[in-house]
Formats: C-alpha cells, sequence, structure tokens
C-alpha cells in the first residue's frame, strides 16, 4: 500500500507509514549530528550515505554551480529529498518536454517509486541536499529524452556501480 506521505512498510506490528520527507527534514536540521561534514568536489558531484534503516537509507549530496544529474529514477524506490543550503532545479519530463522546479533552502518534495527526473544547481552558489529512499537503493536507470520521448541509456547497480 502506497500512500501520498511516503510509503507503508510491513512490520510485526501491522503496517507503518514512513514519511521519508520528514525524515529528510530532521537530518537536515541536525548537522552537527551527521557523521562526517559535507564535501564539494569540483570535478563531480559529491555525495555520501548518512545513515541506513530497516525501510530506508538517507544520503547527503553537494551540487557546485553546474553539477547535476542525468534524468534518472531510483529503481522503483519512492523517497524525498529537501535543499538544506543553496538552491537546486529539480527538471521532470511533462508533454515530452523537461519542466523545471526551483528548489530553494528549505523546500521539499516526496515523490513515488516510478519518479523520473534531473537534478542540477543552476545557480552561483553551492548547494546541500539531503535525500531519503526506501526501500535502499538497489539501482538507477538513467534515461535520454528524444524527440518527447524516454528511452533507457542504462541501468547502474548499487554495490556494482556506486
Amino acid at each position: 500500500m502506497t500512500v501520498s506521505t511516503g510509503v507503508a512498510v510491513a512490520s510485526s506490528v501491522g503496517v507503518l507509514n514512513v514519511d521519508f520527507l520528514d525524515i529528510a527534514r530532521r537530518y537536515a536540521e541536525s548537522p552537527d549530528d551527521w557523521p562526517f561534514a559535507p564535501r564539494f568536489d569540483p570535478h563531480e558531484r559529491w555525495y555520501g550515505r548518512l545513515a541506513t534503516a530497516d525501510d530506508h537509507e538517507v544520503w547527503l549530496l553537494t551540487w557546485l554551480p553546474g553539477q547535476g544529474t542525468d534524468l534518472h529514477d531510483h529503481g522503483g524506490s519512492a523517497g524525498a529529498f529537501t535543499v538544506v543550503s543553496g538552491e537546486i532545479i529539480e527538471q521532470t519530463v511533462r508533454g515530452g518536454e523537461l519542466v523545471g522546479t526551483g528548489m530553494p533552502a528549505g523546500r521539499g518534495r516526496r515523490f513515488g517509486p516510478h519518479h523520473v527526473h534531473r537534478v542540477v544547481n543552476a545557480g552561483t552558489r553551492p548547494a546541500v541536499t539531503v535525500h531519503v529512499y526506501g526501500p535502499a537503493l538497489q539501482a538507477m536507470t538513467r534515461y535520454r529524452l528524444h524527440d518527447g520521448r524516454l528511452s533507457v541509456e542504462s541501468i547502474t547497480r548499487a554495490g556494482a556501480d556506486w
């Protein structure tokens, strides 16, 4: 059962609703509790896993101006992210075109298991984001948008490719 605020997870006491955006916001509000500080790499986007649980994992990502992702999904995992500092743009495919949504510090969003997007720092300042995925990422599919249609470019797998 999927719910709009996260995902329902079976447990020994029944079904629990997990709000991934709430988890992301709690981590974003407590940077002193992170096991490491954010790093910025001038050559590629940096990321590190902050935490794992039975039903989700939490990642810290940094974005220098101009850094971004390809169009991708999260291999069937649902999730959420929030912007800790700076600003990013999330691009999704609507009507066969990329549509961008500005995401300033403090803004976040939830997404379902079939969400395809691209994230980029199009600004002039570094950005830091916290992402939560449930279940933990096992694969990511990268896409190409051509003539208004998505086609699969590659699939990467946890443990083998990252």
